[in-house]
């Protein structure tokens, strides 16, 4: 053991709570820390307890606002029937569109085109053979028309037969004749005062 000089460090008393500076103060301090440690376990405690209990509690007092809101809203989402759409047969008649009946064009009767063979004919010879009209007016007579007269022509020489017409409303009878007398010179004039002349021209 070293021998060395005694100081004032070396007179410590027997009974003495004293043990040095440093483990005094290390107990201080682990004397103020062990209320703190206990307080803050049981503050943890408290709250785990508050975390796993309580909100069972709280689940068999009060129904979930998840399973109200279903069942509230349960009727909204059934299924609706698909409507019906009218059958086609009731729409055809809006639809399909109305057919007007036609009626086939008829030719009206103008003057031009009805014949009306009782209207009187002269019959007129511009050749100078001797009975070729009273020949003519037989045939035309024949055909039922009704001659007015069969006679020489003693107008203007002709150098065709010509039939003569009085009118649009002689026009029809005028076509008719030259049909029947193969005569293809029609003119309309007033001034024979006559509603049809035939006149035999050369050729005839």
């Amino acid at each position: 053991m070293s021998n060395y000089p005694r100081d004032e460090f070396d007179a410590v008393e027997e009974n003495s709570a004293r043990h040095g500076v440093h483990r005094s103060s290390m107990e201080a301090q682990g004397r103020s820390l062990m209320p703190l440690m206990i307080v803050g376990v049981a503050a943890l405690c408290v709250g785990l307890l508050a975390f796993f209990i309580m909100p069972k509690i709280l689940g068999n007092t009060t129904p979930p606002p998840l399973v109200a809101n279903q069942t509230t809203a349960a009727p909204t989402l059934a299924p609706t029937a698909p409507a019906t759409t009218a059958p086609a047969a009731t729409d055809s008649a809006t639809t399909k569109p109305t057919e007007t009946p036609t009626s086939t064009p008829t030719a009206e009767a103008t003057p031009e085109s009805v014949v009306d063979k009782s209207v009187t004919v002269a019959i007129f010879n511009a050749t100078g053979v001797p009975g070729l009209a009273a020949r003519y007016a037989g045939t035309v007579q024949g055909d039922g028309w009704v001659v007015s007269q069969s006679s020489n022509w003693g107008g203007q020489p002709q150098n065709t037969s010509v039939i003569f017409y009085s009118g649009l409303e002689q026009k029809a009878n005028a076509v008719a004749l030259g049909g029947l007398l193969n005569i293809t010179e029609l003119v309309d004039t007033a001034e024979l005062g006559l509603p049809l002349a035939v006149v035999l021209g050369p050729g005839a």
